[in-house]
């Protein structure tokens, strides 16, 4: 009986060329556990971060695209859609189709450029303003809780590890949005 039990609890054998691939695997995951552990605790605080707006945006029938575009016209009206293209790195498509909505909702208003009649100039209505403000409200009261529940060094450290998430070639383009010359910079001596 026992060795029934074991036959049926035992690995299947492996051809002895498996066993070098598996020491290799068993060394990257080693190698890569801490990298592997921040990646799951970022996806782990992502979604709790983005949970509570979600929860606000299924009352208009809206989802993430729709937050992302509503957020970045708040924060800059007058926005382009080529601008608003270049910040959100999707297709003309995609940003279309959640723009339409968001027109159509009277959330979002489209002007025509001063200068350029067809350019297309975006701004939030009263009521897109609104709930940007509640969706950002939120957002940032779970980061201040957690700042300051954390040592005062922690914020400027928090803000330069999202920073060095970048893409190296986008990081100036993101320091112009964000009005911070100085973010990701070495002080001098």
């Amino acid at each position: 009986m026992s060795e029934l039990l074991q036959r049926k609890t035992a690995p299947p054998a492996r051809p002895a060329a498996a066993e070098p691939l598996r020491g290799a695997r068993a060394l990257q995951r080693e190698e890569d556990g801490e990298a592997l552990d921040l990646v799951e605790l970022f996806f782990f605080a992502y979604r709790d971060f983005v949970g509570d707006a979600d929860r606000l945006l299924e009352n208009y029938g809206f989802g993430r695209a729709h937050h992302r575009v509503l957020h970045f016209v708040s924060r800059r009206p007058g926005l382009t859609i080529a601008a608003l293209l270049d910040i959100l790195k999707i297709t003309k498509q995609s940003l279309n189709r959640v723009l339409k909505q968001l027109l159509d909702a009277g959330f979002v208003e489209a002007r025509a450029g001063a200068i350029d009649r067809r350019q297309r100039l975006l701004y939030p209505t009263p009521r897109g303003a609104q709930l940007a403000r509640e969706l950002a409200a939120l957002q940032s009261a779970r980061f201040r809780r957690v700042l300051e529940s954390l040592p005062a060094a922690t914020r400027d450290a928090a803000a330069e590890f999202l920073f060095a998430m970048l893409d190296p070639e986008e990081r100036e383009r993101v320091r112009s949005h964000l009005g911070q010359p100085d973010l990701g910079r070495s002080p001098g001596p």
